[in-house]
């Protein structure tokens, strides 16, 4: 949902956004866990409808699958990306695999077809991330997340000095980004 209101944004405000990896459940398994499993008791059918309908006006679809991914090696794939210059193709295309298809994005096959789809070297990709060179950038990420009490995403920080999170109203960020630039419509 993030991306489609960044995207909306961008038609009307000068946009730099810059997109921190940020894992909301690290304690998710490699292998993944059945988001029922992960939140017993949930309605999980009403929150799936629910993104479905937020999701319809910026033409994100949402597939419903109960299953939640451990994201932290897409994170680190995402960071190998940005250095390349790749990073919002590569984020659309975990976005689509995820969301919309509900694949399993630590799965390393998948993160070489998306890398080489968008002109990545995928044997590099993995070689950097075995390294531990991105694994600093994620814990830069999680102390800036903290600093600005970020728990959960999308969450939008506006000029250092607004946040707003969740998938909120464009007429809530349009109030945020007017405020920064001081001024209101």
């Amino acid at each position: 949902m993030g991306k489609g209101i960044v995207d909306e944004l961008k038609k009307e405000y000068t946009i730099d956004d810059q997109w921190l990896p940020f894992e909301i459940h690290p304690e998710v398994p490699e292998k993944g866990q059945r988001v029922s499993d992960l939140f017993p008791g949930m309605p999980l059918e009403g929150m799936f409808m629910n993104l479905s309908r937020m999701g319809d006006e910026y033409g994100i679809s949402f597939c419903g699958a109960d299953m939640m991914s451990n994201t932290h090696k897409a994170l680190l794939a995402g960071e190998y990306a940005k250095d390349n210059g790749k990073f919002h193709e590569f984020h659309d295309k975990i976005f689509y695999e995820y969301f919309t298809k509900g694949m399993d994005i630590n799965d390393d096959q998948l993160l070489a077809s998306i890398a080489e789809s968008i002109g990545l070297d995928k044997e590099e990709m993995f070689s950097k991330i075995k390294t531990g060179i991105y694994e600093e950038r994620l814990r830069e990420a999680h102390e800036t997340a903290r600093n600005y009490s970020v728990n959960s995403t999308p969450t939008f920080i506006i000029d250092d000095k607004t946040v707003l999170v969740g998938a909120q109203p464009i007429a809530s960020f349009r109030e945020a980004f007017n405020y920064a630039e001081g001024k209101s419509r």
